[in-house]
């Protein structure tokens, strides 16, 4: 478990490990339950514009919290209130590259089972990852949060 700070949205897994997990589950899942498999090119092809999409969501926005002086782990104190680039049309870029690649991975295995287990994981982080880093940040940032909050969906 990582070191937890005090002044922090307090989550204790990392979201990562938490897409992670679920996608393993996933296909565990639909192999061991002998699940129909997705075949054909164009799941494939679509998988990989997702990974890369994924990636492109997640390397930007790790670059933009860099940039600002802030951390992107949310068991650690925010710095800084980050909303350029893709923190203009989504609050959660990173969480949205991490559902893009695991459901990009889901396809490219053509597992319906990874593809309920991104599912889950996406249900998970909205529940107890991004309503914690929420709350925090309306409280470290009070009003410009709350304005940034009114023009920006959580998602898409």
């Amino acid at each position: 478990m990582p070191l937890v700070d005090d002044d922090s949205p307090q989550v204790r897994f990392p979201p990562p490990l938490i897409y992670f997990g679920c996608l393993l589950l996933g296909l565990w899942a639909g192999r061991t339950l002998e699940w129909p498999v997705l075949v054909g090119a164009w799941p494939q092809t679509l998988g990989w514009v997702l990974v890369g999409l994924g990636s492109v969501l997640i390397g930007a926005a790790l670059g933009w919290f860099f940039s600002a002086g802030t951390n992107p782990e949310p068991w650690k104190r925010d710095n800084a209130l980050v909303t350029k680039g893709f923190y203009r049309i989504t609050r959660n870029p990173m969480y949205l590259g991490m559902a893009f690649a695991s459901f990009g991975v889901a396809l490219v295995f053509g597992s319906f089972g990874a593809m309920i287990g991104t599912v889950v994981a996406v249900l998970l982080v909205d529940r107890f990852v991004i309503t914690r880093e929420e709350r925090h940040l309306a409280h470290v940032f009070g009003e410009d949060y709350a304005a940034y909050r009114k023009r920006v969906r959580r998602w898409i």
